[in-house]
């Protein structure tokens, strides 16, 4: 099967079914209405996510039927955890699912993925080999569930998610080819080529949101193929670590902060390091094209360093220091001045 004419069928349906879903929220006044917590000022239609998962989970099972090799563990993995995630974002998009059922639909995702995995691989850690056993399981689980939410706190402004999912998925394509391992970047570049159609419609200004479908499928099928890639080769775990690095530190950063503070972390805000820089630039443009230029210019070179036989600890350290500074430069996590 062509592989580039799957990509690209992949991007069209993605773009078409955006565009219908924005018919749909529109019609039925399923819009995002701005308030105190909001970094937008005019009502949105939401929900366009929806049309990434679809594409994406359509185009997986196109190419397994069409012959193209993929380990059968992380078809069923993403197929599974992907859908279950998506299901329950989306439900919580037109109505309110508890707190409590949410997360402990998130576990159960992320347990079946691990199932089909095989948790954790042993990591080199200062120079040791650390084989982490049944605690591999609770510590790739918390690392699941925490990527989905940070995905989803971390997409407040036009396009910050769309354009953080490609650029990751393209750097990990990347990775993979330079590690010779070029069919595993199969997967990294169908979900890029779908996040393209969708970004269409949600580039600034956006026409349509993602939705907590659209954000929480993309927060752990990026989990799972980082975990995949540990299984591959540990070097590639660590550049996939580095490459979403700009989430990771905001929403650690800015969750420890408020932790810290007392505050309910469970409930809305807008105090991540983007949202006081889009407040403070005027726009979201600057601040979602800078993501880019961050993954691009300055985390994306050091993964391929770490690929290429760097330490993947100490490039993970150096490629968030400056993050961390930028985070603090930005106030992430402090109080919000309403």
């Amino acid at each position: 099967m062509n592989l580039m004419f799957l990509m690209a069928v992949i991007a069209v349906l993605a773009w078409g079914l955006t565009a219908l879903l924005r018919r749909y929220a529109l019609a039925h006044s399923l819009m995002d209405v701005p308030n105190g917590r909001s970094s937008h000022s005019q009502p949105t239609p939401r929900g366009g996510g929806v049309a990434i998962v679809v594409a994406f989970l359509v185009g997986l099972c196109v190419a397994v039927v069409a012959g193209v090799e993929l380990p059968s563990e992380i078809y069923y993995a993403l197929l599974g955890s992907g859908l279950a995630i998506a299901l329950l974002g989306f439900l919580d998009d037109h109505g309110h699912i508890a707190a409590r059922w949410r997360l402990l639909g998130h576990f159960a995702a992320a347990a079946w993925a691990l199932f089909w995995l095989g948790g954790l691989p042993p990591l080199a850690i200062l120079g040791q080999a650390v084989d982490f056993g049944w605690l591999g399981y609770l510590l790739a689980s918390l690392y699941l569930v925490w990527l989905l939410n940070l995905y989803n706190f971390m997409d407040g402004i036009d396009g910050i998610a769309s354009v953080e999912a490609i650029c990751v998925c393209l750097g990990g394509a990347l990775l993979y080819v330079l590690h010779g391992d070029a069919e595993a970047a199969v997967l990294p570049l169908m979900l890029s080529f779908a996040v393209a159609g969708f970004l269409y419609w949600n580039f600034p200004p956006a026409r349509i949101f993602m939705g907590d479908a659209g954000s929480g499928f993309l927060g752990i099928v990026l989990g799972v193929l980082s975990l995949q890639a540990a299984w591959i080769d540990q070097s590639l775990f660590w550049g996939w670590l580095i490459l979403l690095g700009v989430f990771i530190v905001d929403a650690t950063f800015t969750l420890f902060r408020r932790l810290l503070r007392g505050d309910r972390v469970y409930e809305a805000h807008r105090s991540h390091a983007y949202q006081y820089a889009s407040r403070q630039f005027g726009r979201h443009l600057p601040v979602t094209l800078a993501v880019a230029l961050l993954n691009l210019g300055w985390l994306l070179p050091i993964a391929l360093w770490v690929v290429l036989g760097g330490d993947g600890l100490f490039g993970l350290m150096f490629a968030y220091a400056p993050l961390l500074v930028l985070a603090v430069k930005f106030r992430a996590g402090e109080l919000e001045n309403i």
